[in-house]
C-alpha cells in the first residue's frame, strides 16, 4: 500500500501531503519580534522552506486568536514596464484574494475597485483601523518587483510603520531570495535612490533560513519509515547530507528519487548508498527546476567571480561584508561557513559540468573502444593525462578564449575532459575553496583511487608549494602516490609548448607524485 504522504519537491509543504519539519521549529525569534510590533526580513534560496513557514506561522497565528495573519505575493506586479499606479492595484488584489486562504470573510479588507485609485498605505490603512485585532501581514517574492515599484512600495510600507498597530499592520515581514541589502542594487545599483542607507531602516532583524541538520534530515527520513516500514540507514543518511549540504530541496528531491524513481515505491527493498549515487546522477543529468534556476545564476558578474576564485582554490581574501560574497551566500551557491566553497556535492558537481558542456561535447571518443581502461578493466590515469597534454596543446587557446569563466578555464578544460571517467561508470570528487591555491581531485574507478591536485602556475616557486600541498593531502588520506598538474599562465609565444609541456616523476616526502 502506498503511503498517504510523500517528499514534497514542487510548492510549500502541507502536514497532511508531504513528509515536512515544523518550519517554526528554531524560530522563537519571530514571535518575539510579531509580540513586539516590529517589521522584519526573512530571506532564503529558491525552495528552501520559505513560503511553507510563511503558511504555517499564518495559520499558527489565526489559531491562536491573537492577529489576524495573512501571507500573500507581489508577484504579479514584478516585471519592468508596469507603472506604479497599475502595480498598487496588482498587490493589494493579490493581498485581497489570498484573504480567503487564512481568514474569515468578516475580517477581510475592503474589495478593491478596478477604476478606484487607492494607494497600497491607504488601504492598509482603512484596514487596520477597522479591526479590532492587530495584522501581522506576510509578504511573499518582494524581490520580484523593480525599479520605482519596489522603492514605491518600500516607502508605503516606511510611511505607514508609525501608524502601527492601530492604522496600520503591527508586523510586515518582506520575504525573498535576497536580503534587504540587495533591494538598493536591484533599483539602481549607481545611486543612493531610496534615500537612506538602508532601503528598508524601519526593519528589526533580517533572517536567513539555513540548510537542515544530519539530524533533521534523519527526522524527515524518519517521518517515510514509520508511514512504511522502509529505512534511511544512519550511512544513507550522512551521505546525503554529503551530497545536498542540508538544502531541503534537495534532501526531498534525493529521498524521492530513491523511493519513487529507483525503486518504484516497493517498500520491501532496501535503501543503499549506491541509491544516493543514483539519485545524485539522476538528478544533474536531468536539470530539474531548482538546479535550472542555480544555472542562471552562473552567468550574473558577482557569482562568477566568486565561483572562478573558487575553482581554482585562489587565495583570494574576502571581507566578509563582501556584497559578491553575501550574494552568493544568500542564492544557497556557496556554504554559510569558511572557508568560502560551493555549497554542497552535487552543485560541486554540476557547475564545473554546466560551464564546460559545450566542450564535453565536443570531445569526441575514439572510436568505440575506451582507450584509457587497461586490459584489466582498471584506469590507465597516465595514458589518460598525457592525452589530456596532447589536446590542451592543440585545444586549450581556442577554448580558453570561448569559456564565459576564463580565470578557470584551465580547470575546466581539465574536468571536461575527464568527465569520460564518471561516463565510464568511475566517480570524481572535487575539493575546491578560496585560500586553498590549488583544486583537489580525487577519482574513483573499479576499486581504486587517483588524486590530482591542480595549480595554476602564478610564481617560480609554484611547483614546489604544489609538492608540499599534495604530499599534505596525500597524508590525510593515507596515499602515497598523486599527480600535481601545473597550468603555465604565460603564453605560448613567452614559454614555447617544446618546454612547457613537461612530465616528470618525482619524490617528495615519501611520496611518489608525477609532475604534469
Amino acid at each position: 500500500m502506498k503511503s498517504k504522504r510523500y517528499f514534497n519537491t514542487t510548492g510549500f509543504c502541507m502536514p497532511e501531503r508531504h513528509y515536512m519539519i515544523d518550519p517554526l521549529r528554531n524560530q522563537k525569534i519571530i514571535f518575539d519580534l510579531i509580540e513586539k510590533t516590529q517589521y522584519f526580513t526573512v530571506h532564503a534560496p529558491r525552495q528552501t522552506g520559505k513560503t511553507t513557514l510563511l503558511h504555517e506561522l499564518a495559520h499558527r497565528l489565526n489559531k491562536e486568536g491573537n492577529y489576524i495573519s495573512v501571507v500573500f505575493s507581489v508577484e504579479s506586479a514584478g516585471y519592468r514596464s508596469i507603472t506604479e499606479e497599475i502595480a498598487n492595484f496588482k498587490i493589494i488584489s493579490s493581498l485581497y484574494e489570498s484573504c480567503e486562504l487564512f481568514i474569515s470573510k468578516e475580517l477581510w479588507p475592503q474589495k478593491p475597485i478596478t477604476d478606484e485609485k487607492c494607494s497600497l498605505q491607504t488601504y492598509l490603512n482603512n484596514w487596520a483601523g477597522s479591526q479590532k485585532k492587530a495584522i501581522v501581514l506576510l509578504l511573499d517574492e518582494i524581490d520580484s518587483l523593480y525599479d520605482d515599484v519596489l522603492v514605491s512600495v518600500l516607502r508605503q510600507l516606511r510611511n505607514g510603520f508609525q501608524g502601527r498597530p492601530k492604522h496600520f499592520p503591527s508586523t510586515i515581514a518582506l520575504v525573498g531570495l535576497r536580503d534587504v541589502r540587495e533591494y538598493k542594487l536591484k533599483v539602481r545599483p549607481t545611486e543612493a535612490s531610496l534615500g537612506s542607507g538602508s532601503p528598508f531602516n524601519i526593519k528589526a532583524k533580517s533572517i536567513l533560513l539555513g540548510t537542515w541538520t544530519k539530524e533533521e534530515i534523519a527526522e524527515l527520513y524518519s517521518q517515510h519509515t514509520k508511514d512504511t516500514g522502509q529505512i534511511f540507514s544512519k550511512e544513507v543518511v550522512d551521505r546525503i547530507y554529503e551530497l545536498t549540504g542540508g538544502q531541503p530541496w534537495l534532501v526531498n528531491a534525493i529521498a524521492n528519487e530513491i523511493v519513487v524513481e529507483i525503486l518504484n515505491e516497493d517498500y520491501t527493498k532496501k535503501i543503499t548508498l549506491a541509491h544516493a549515487e543514483e539519485a545524485k546522477e539522476n538528478l544533474i543529468a536531468r536539470r530539474d527546476t531548482h538546479l535550472d534556476s542555480l544555472i542562471d545564476k552562473l552567468k550574473e558578474e558577482r557569482v562568477k567571480n566568486i565561483v572562478s576564485a573558487i575553482i581554482n582554490g585562489d587565495g583570494v581574501l574576502f571581507d566578509n561584508y563582501d556584497d559578491s560574497l553575501m550574494y552568493c551566500r544568500d542564492l544557497g551557491i556557496i556554504s554559510e561557513t569558511r572557508p568560502v566553497r560551493i555549497a554542497n556535492e552535487i552543485y560541486q558537481e554540476i557547475i564545473p559540468r554546466v560551464l564546460n558542456r559545450n566542450l564535453q561535447d565536443s570531445i569526441e571518443e575514439e572510436g568505440e573502444t575506451k582507450w584509457y581502461i587497461k586490459p584489466d578493466g582498471k584506469l590507465d590515469m597516465d595514458k589518460l593525462l598525457k592525452a589530456f597534454q596532447k589536446f590542451y596543446r592543440r585545444n586549450s587557446e581556442h577554448w580558453l578564449e570561448r569559456f564565459d569563466y576564463k580565470e578557470a578555464g584551465q580547470g575546466l578544460l581539465l574536468m571536461a575532459f575527464l568527465q569520460r571517467v564518471i561516463n565510464g561508470g568511475g566517480r570524481i570528487d572535487r575539493e575546491m575553496a578560496v585560500g586553498r591555491g590549488r583544486t583537489d581531485l580525487t577519482i574513483e574507478f573499479a576499486g581504486e583511487t587517483f588524486v590530482l591536485e591542480l595549480k595554476l602556475k602564478r610564481y617560480d616557486d609554484t611547483k614546489e608549494e604544489g609538492l608540499d600541498q599534495i604530499s599534505r593531502y596525500l597524508d590525510t588520506l593515507g596515499m602515497t602516490k598523486g599527480y600535481l598538474i601545473l597550468f603555465e599562465l604565460k603564453s605560448s609565444t613567452v614559454i614555447p609548448w617544446e618546454t612547457r609541456i613537461k612530465w616528470e616523476e618525482v619524490s617528495h616526502q615519501n611520496k611518489n607524485i608525477t609532475v604534469v
